[in-house]
């Protein structure tokens, strides 16, 4: 009996020690995957990694990670516009399969899907803030961007014309969708001025816009898009992703 209370007692601290050597080697994995993606993809601070899954170990010797998550909170998108950048706000991507290099240098995901945020003040600078003409001595701008609720984008315009003294701002519900690469918002309906309908294409050319996503980390792409309360919803998926080299 003494000799299986003791057997029993080194299984525990054998157990307990490999415990703390496997949490040690995924820290260690967590920190140079993060550093290698801040370099890859020139980000301005480190990302949170996390891989998850116990033991670490068991799924380094297969060569193979069931689960990787990364946390980006700001990242700088090229928008595929004369290098022109949009920023997108609390990146989410978890990668499932990821394979990866000995030193941790190269790592691809078989599978990814993320979640971001487009705010309203980012999306804003792709209006057409500047005041344009719409035509018959009517100007127009966009000056504000704002959740319009189920899912909608409400779209602030101000208008001057000649002889109108009126200058209140005229709202628009629009929708989100996803085109390509591209995040497109299109009036439902278009504001009148003081009853008066104003040539549709003219108003269009302000009431409608797209922002241009051209590359997202590791090669994910665009899948869904929906209007909240603080800015532009985003969900993004890939195969064969790059999270590291």
């Amino acid at each position: 009996m003494r000799a299986l209370r003791i057997l029993l007692i080194v299984a525990v601290i054998l157990g307990g020690l490999f415990a703390i050597v496997d949490r040690v080697a995924v820290h260690f994995a967590e920190g140079k995957v993060a550093d290698k993606l801040r370099t890859t993809e020139n980000l301005v601070a480190t990302p949170d990694v996390s891989i998850n899954g116990f033991p670490f170990l068991t799924q380094v010797a297969g060569g193979e990670l069931d689960d990787v998550e990364v946390g980006i909170k700001d990242y700088e998108a090229p928008t595929g516009n004369d290098g022109q950048k949009v920023r997108i706000d609390d990146l989410h991507a978890d990668m499932k399969g990821v394979r990866f290099s000995g030193n941790y240098s190269s790592a691809t995901a078989s599978d990814a899907t993320g979640t971001a945020l487009i705010s309203y003040a980012e999306l804003l600078r792709t209006a057409k803030s500047e005041p344009t003409d719409v035509g018959l001595g009517v100007t127009a701008r966009v000056i504000g961007l704002s959740d319009g609720g189920n899912g909608k984008i409400k779209v602030t315009l101000t208008f001057t014309a000649p002889g109108i003294k009126s200058t209140q701002p005229v709202s628009v519900l629009s929708s989100v969708t996803v085109r390509g690469n591209n995040v497109q918002v299109h009036a439902d309906g278009l504001p009148q001025l003081d009853g008066v309908s104003l040539v549709e294409n003219r108003i269009r050319a302000i009431t409608d816009f797209q922002q241009g996503i051209a590359q997202l980390p590791g090669g994910i792409h665009l899948d869904t898009v929906r209007a909240a309360k603080d800015g532009v919803e985003i969900t993004a998926k890939g195969s064969d992703v790059r999270l590291a080299g």
